[in-house]
């Protein structure tokens, strides 16, 4: 097993989980099998409970866990189904070492962060690099572990400033590392940000070089320093990291800002970054990438050709950071580029539609309009919590009544369910009860096995299949006319099976469910273009090349192509 630690410097939120993921793809393009591990220092089990805000979108994997975003990355990158052990957090490793303890397995000890803590960590780290992530289930050949440590590489550039000190176990236990798996079997990345102020227009290496210097103080040595900035690096900038950082010039990479992500491991790749993984980590590979490669090469090229362009709404609450809806843009930007198109995404923030913003602000509430009406599709998606409904209620009302493609994403699918009860069924009082629990047409209801009292892991999570029950639906067509369908969870609540058959009377069919028949997964509405309500999440599914089919579905609706695309049999035009 080859290990290749990723780790920060200067800044958080330069780049990280995007360079590990692209060193990843280069491997994997070799022929080699690659899995990825993402270890987060705060104390937290899982990113289950976090606001969007705190660190974007929660990614939801196959069984079930909730994990950092990045996890999300490394799997449409590398096309592989992670795990939730592959996303270390301080309070994971807390408890595993707390509950061997309780167990005995430490008696006699004292238990310490060195070593029983950091061994967990090294433990941890080698039992689930073993674990096969591809299709063939063979083991891995290649670890990447992205470690977020920032703060660490300025903690005393900073006077002593030790604001996330609860990391320092993971530093020290890769210190440990490197020489438990041998030089030969264990690489350091480290991903530095070159400045360049505006006032002098000078690209400045010493943030780097600082930050470089104080990981060496930790006891870990860079291999590589992949050094991000918002122009291409000039020579003497890569010469002066290199002797300063001591390191040959070719260990220098520079990854400038591009216009899409698919252009960054090509980036590497131009720069030698293969031959050098040869040569470092004796790998069996050739010095050329194989066709897997080329395939990005000719995707990246193609993105920047594009021409033609799609706007598409997302009627959201957390639209003031797009790293919350990270999963949803990639959804749509991959199933754009697979029909030509350009994508462009407006957030529009939910509560600006409102008759409230209305009264109080009528600027943010016209522009907001403004937007949704423009816009060739919609989309509600997933969420928590009132604030916000009425609108996301408004847009979908608009989206329907309008003919407007829409697609609605978990909350986005109950709240289709509301808004049809109110204006199709004239329910006025309909509502989910997590809204109103004491509403009189509970449209939408809390699932029997939802735990109210702890919050953690008890939502119904994971991948799960759903069932057609009929051949008359455009998302099994888009589907592939599979009977089935299997798509990542994340809910408390569903429509009421009770009151389905009032809706399928007047035209919105339920065209999927679960194995018992039970639960409602997918929502149609008869004699509209496309207007589809989806409980599970495709989008975590979605793959550069394999776009998920209920986001494309909206895309060609939403580009007046649907039809032709069904007439050909669900096959893109060249």
């Amino acid at each position: 097993m080859k290990y290749i630690l990723v780790t920060g410097g200067v800044i958080s939120g330069i780049g990280k989980g995007i360079i590990a993921s692209s060193i990843g793809t280069i491997l994997k393009s070799c022929g080699l099998r690659v899995t990825a591990i993402k270890i987060d220092p705060y104390i937290n089990i899982d990113a289950g409970t976090f606001s969007p805000y705190e660190h974007g979108e929660v990614f939801v994997l196959n069984d079930g866990g909730e994990v950092d975003l990045d996890l999300g990355n490394y799997e449409r990158f590398l096309d592989i189904n992670l795990y939730k052990d592959n996303n270390i957090t301080t309070g994971k490793i807390y408890q595993h070492v707390i509950n061997k303890e309780r167990r005995g397995a430490y008696l006699g000890k004292t238990v310490q962060v060195v070593p029983h803590i950091t061994d967990a960590v090294q433990e941890w780290v080698m039992n689930q690099a073993k674990v096969p992530v591809d299709d063939d289930r063979r083991e891995p050949q290649i670890c990447v572990i992205e470690a977020s440590m920032e703060p660490f590489s300025f903690t005393f550039q900073l006077g002593g400033t030790i604001g996330d000190i609860e990391g320092m176990p993971f530093v020290e236990a890769f210190r440990q590392f490197q020489f438990k798996a041998k030089r030969e079997n264990f690489c350091n990345i480290h991903v530095s940000l070159v400045p360049q102020p505006n006032a002098t227009g000078e690209q400045k290496t010493k943030p780097t070089q600082n930050s470089v210097r104080a990981l060496r103080g930790l006891g870990l040595s860079p291999d590589l320093i992949v050094c991000r900035s918002a122009k291409p690096i000039e020579m003497a900038v890569k010469e002066k990291i290199s002797m300063f950082c001591h390191v040959e010039p070719e260990q220098v990479i520079f990854i400038h800002d591009v216009s899409s992500t698919y252009r960054v491991p090509i980036l590497l790749e131009e720069q030698g970054i293969i031959k050098y993984f040869k040569q470092r980590l004796n790998l069996p590979i050739d010095d050329q990438p194989s066709d897997l490669l080329m395939k990005w090469k000719k995707m990246a090229c193609r993105y920047e050709r594009l021409l033609k362009v799609c706007s598409i709404a997302l009627v959201g609450k957390y639209t003031k950071l797009s790293d919350c809806y990270a999963s949803v843009f990639k959804a749509l930007e991959h199933s754009a580029l697979a029909i030509n198109y350009k994508l462009d995404l407006m957030y529009i923030d939910s509560t600006e539609l409102e008759h409230s913003t209305e009264v109080h602000n009528s600027v943010k509430y016209h522009q907001a309009w403004h937007k949704l009406c423009k816009a060739d599709g919609i989309l509600v998606p997933g969420g928590f919590g009132i604030r916000g409904t009425e609108g996301k209620l408004q847009a979908i009302s608009w989206a329907r009544t309008k003919k407007k493609p829409f697609l609605g994403v978990c909350l986005g699918m109950q709240l289709a369910v509301v808004e049809f009860a109110r204006n199709c069924l004239n329910w006025k009082d309909a509502n989910s009860t997590e809204f109103d629990p004491d509403t009189k047409k509970p449209v939408v209801i809390d699932m029997p096995e939802h735990n109210p009292g702890d919050m953690g892991g008890t939502m119904r999570l994971g991948k799960r299949r759903t069932v057609f029950k009929t051949e008359n639906s455009v998302l099994r067509k888009l589907y592939g006319d599979e009977m089935f369908v299997e798509e990542r969870h994340r809910h408390r609540y569903e429509v009421n099976p009770e009151l389905t058959q009032c809706f399928e009377e007047k035209g919105l069919k339920f065209v999927g469910h679960d194995m018992e028949g039970n639960r409602m997964e997918i929502i149609e509405l008869e004699n509209h273009p496309y207007f589809v309500g989806v409980q599970f999440h495709p989008e975590f599914s979605s793959r550069p090349m394999k776009p998920s089919p209920p986001y494309l579905g909206l895309l060609l609706a939403a580009t007046g192509t649907l039809n032709a695309y069904l007439q050909r049999g669900c096959k893109l035009s060249p």
